[in-house]
């Protein structure tokens, strides 16, 4: 038999089986690195998944339509990528972050479903589940309230799960509220597979000596909470250290503990540094942490921010290292966020998701508030969180152009800077525009999550680095300098410091 070479090969920069592959190498050989077993399969499951999306969409009356990628810059809590236009001298187009402002005008249009599986842009710092771009499942429903989104989303996740990878979820998932999430577990993405949670304890430790609790339990912006480990008395000195070391990450300024050798014997049967401190009040926040022999209770104390998120942190890393995650998935929705928070930098208030979310308010209730009650304002927004991972969120949109004004009066954005900005959407709210809802989906996260991977640079064909570069293709790179003509651009030398 006669054998003819279609295509010769020389030897790959690695083998496939190879397991201590740097990434940077991988990246680069990128086309080599998708032929291993693992990258295939992660690829075919990304496939399945967003079959399955649009099987269930379609089966439910959703409309795919496709929105614009280049458009205009609107504030959306990021970076732009800016195009500049070559036909309009000094004026630029900017890649969507999301295209949030023309699937609510498709509402206005009379589409009352619509989805898309499409590209966004973000210039930030990136991370572990982070790229400059990304995919996105968007989704808008007119006449649907927060609960008729969540049902129908709830019922696409147990689509997905099933036809990908064959897992059903018992029974509809569990609710909480922003608050509720915030006080037990630190963070607005709990891991609930993780049972261990922060006990408030401030109002036992306000009346203390010992300034370094007492101070924030008297503090108004400041928080004191305990982190009850079970078992966790057999932590060495060492452990405790690299824990420490650990929240100092978050700002903690230390991390306090008490272990509990001998409950039964009182303050005689505990081990710190810190019970001499309040011995009247430390089996109080024994008996209300529920300790027991062998335990160690952590405590964390400062402003609240700084104490959710160290403990928040250092609960999800004790109950990895401990062994302590229970069971397999655990999906549950958040609702009830705050609709704004304070900048540090600027104090100023911005939105939490969005300045499109409607808020728990009448307009006129909006057109009357103090100041000061801004910040107690609840939204009509709604995140899904799935092992501490938050793979989807929305809201209902501002539908009345009054309420659209006063949320941006409110955000310090004046009508001028507004009609500059999305005086298109202001227009379009004027003729007709019904209640309306959505929710986006991460679609790389989501199949991370599914895939049980670290990163999403592992469900992507051709990611960029965490750099935002592309070691395949040496992108980004220069140009001509024949086009920078034709756009108008020329590059200025920075003054050397």
């Amino acid at each position: 038999k006669d054998l003819q070479v279609l295509s010769m090969a020389e030897p790959i920069p690695f083998q496939l089986d190879e397991a201590r592959v740097g990434e940077d190498v991988r990246l680069k050989y990128r086309y080599i690195d998708l032929r291993r077993d693992n990258m295939q399969r992660n690829l075919k499951l990304r496939y399945q998944v967003t079959r399955a999306m649009r099987n269930y969409l379609d089966a439910n009356g959703f409309m795919e339509i496709e929105t614009p990628m280049l458009t205009k810059s609107t504030p959306e809590g990021a970076r732009d990528y800016l195009v500049p236009s070559r036909t309009h001298p000094q004026k630029f187009f900017a890649l969507p972050q999301s295209p949030q402002l023309f699937k609510q005008m498709l509402m206005m249009s009379g589409f009352d479903r619509y989805f898309q599986i499409t590209r966004c842009f973000r210039d930030e710092d990136l991370r572990a589940d982070r790229q400059p771009e990304f995919t996105q499942l968007d989704i808008e429903t007119s006449f649907l309230t927060e609960e008729g989104v969540m049902q129908l989303m709830e019922g696409l996740v147990h689509h997905i799960f099933k036809e990908a990878i064959g897992v059903e979820f018992d029974g509809d998932f569990p609710r909480m509220t922003y608050a509720e999430a915030i006080e037990k577990y630190g963070v607005d993405r709990p891991d609930l597979r993780i049972p261990l949670q922060l006990v408030d304890v401030a109002d036992l430790l306000q009346d203390i000596e010992f300034k370094v609790f007492a101070g924030p339990a008297k503090d108004p912006q400041g928080r004191v909470a305990a982190l009850k480990v079970p078992g966790g008395a057999k932590l060495t000195r060492k452990e405790i250290d690299e824990y420490t070391q650990f929240v100092a990450i978050y700002g903690a300024k230390g991390l306090a503990w008490i272990k509990v050798n001998e409950l039964s014997r009182g303050v005689e049967g505990l081990q710190s540094p810190i019970v001499k401190f309040f011995p009247d009040q430390v089996m109080q926040i024994m008996e209300r942490v529920g300790a027991q022999d062998g335990d160690i209770v952590f405590f964390g104390a400062d402003k609240a921010k700084i104490v959710n998120e160290a403990l928040g942190a250092l609960r999800v890393k004790l109950g990895e290292d401990l062994g302590m995650i229970e069971g397999e998935w655990a999906p549950v929705w958040i609702v009830d966020f705050p609709m704004f928070e304070e900048d540090e930098k600027t104090a100023r208030l911005t939105a939490i998701h969005h300045p499109f979310t409607q808020p728990k308010a009448t307009t006129e209730e909006l057109e009357q508030m103090q100041a000061a009650d801004h910040g107690q304002l609840l939204s009509r927004a709604y995140d899904l969180v799935i092992n501490g991972i938050e793979v989807g969120g929305g809201s209902v949109r501002i539908h009345d152009p009054r309420m659209q004004a006063a949320v941006l009066r409110i955000l310090g954005i004046s009508d001028e800077e507004a009609q500059e900005k999305f005086g298109f959407l202001l227009e379009a709210l004027k003729y007709g525009t019904p209640p309306h809802a959505g929710m986006a989906f991460g679609l790389d996260r989501l199949v991370m999550l599914m895939a049980g991977c670290d990163t999403i640079r592992d469900v992507i064909a051709f990611p960029k680095t965490q750099s935002a570069a592309c070691l395949l293709t040496e992108a980004p790179g220069e140009v001509d300098p024949a086009q920078l003509r034709e756009l108008g651009l020329r590059f200025r030398q920075t003054p050397s410091s």
